[in-house]
């Protein structure tokens, strides 16, 4: 199994829209190597989602239900989306604050690549911020 993190501004899509429905397509993305996640995600990996912009928090896991598919919303089909489904909320929100106080984690894309919509977790990291 493969971790990641997916990014949503809450006024968007936010956790509680994503609790509500048994399973939605994750689109909009348009950054080619978020993209390239996308295509590397399996059906059973889990995510976390992160509330972006004023929250900057992770907020509860999703698992991917559908692999990498054209992205219906995409004109030029050059993107592609997953399904994924509410796995769990968590119990208290990880701020990106307390992320970036955690030295084991100074290399997370969360980090380094901020703007990344769509990136990866190793396992390690992982299950230090679910602890959290």
């Amino acid at each position: 199994m493969n971790y990641w993190l997916l990014k949503s501004e809450p006024g968007t899509w936010s956790w509680k829209n994503q609790k509500k429905v048994k399973e939605t397509m994750w689109d909009g993305v348009r950054n080619y190597q978020a993209r390239n996640y996308i295509m590397k995600m399996k059906k059973n990996d889990k995510c976390f989602f992160y509330h972006s912009v004023k929250e900057k928090s992770i907020v509860g896991i999703v698992t991917v239900t559908k692999e990498y598919y054209p992205d219906p919303t995409d004109e030029l089909k050059k993107f592609v989306v997953v399904d994924v489904s509410a796995y769990k909320s968590l119990i208290k929100p990880v701020t990106l604050d307390k992320i970036k106080k955690e030295k084991k984690l100074m290399k997370l894309p969360l980090i380094k690549q901020s703007r990344l919509s769509v990136m990866p977790i190793d396992s390690k990291s992982w299950k230090i911020i679910y602890k959290m």
